[in-house]
């Protein structure tokens, strides 16, 4: 299975929108009541970024933009472990452009810069130029 993960894996591109089948480490409780296993099936949407990590590799994936006025921007991303990956599957080739996909890299990468003020949150102003 991993053999054919690795080689989904490699025919992604940056920006492309996929689609990740993976299981989760969760134990929950279903509407019923009862316990569900330890493997929670998931499916996560995104854009590619890479994959990223030395010791433990993740899938990252850009979720959700939201674009607040004057620039403000938040965006939701999800690091999906590789080892826990059954399927992933292309979309849309080149969903965003590879600029933009390297700004969306670059904004995981430096981290959610949000500042805490008397505990509301606010976000940072986006600079995607020059």
């Amino acid at each position: 299975m991993m053999k054919e993960v690795a080689k989904q894996i490699k025919g992604l591109s940056l920006g492309d929108l996929v689609r990740v089948e993976w299981f989760d480490a969760s134990i929950g409780k279903s509407l019923s009541g009862g316990l569900n296993g330890i493997d929670v099936p998931v499916i996560s949407w995104g854009i590619f970024l890479g994959v990223l990590g030395s010791k433990n590799r993740h899938i990252i994936l850009a979720q959700n933009c939201f674009r607040y006025a004057d620039g403000f921007y938040d965006i939701d991303y999800t690091a999906v472990p590789l080892a826990w990956t059954t399927n992933a599957t292309v979309i849309a080739k080149t969903h965003v452009q590879p600029e933009e996909a390297k700004q969306l890299l670059n904004s995981f990468l430096v981290g959610g810069k949000r500042a805490s003020i008397k505990g509301s949150k606010c976000q940072q102003k986006a600079v995607n130029h020059g």
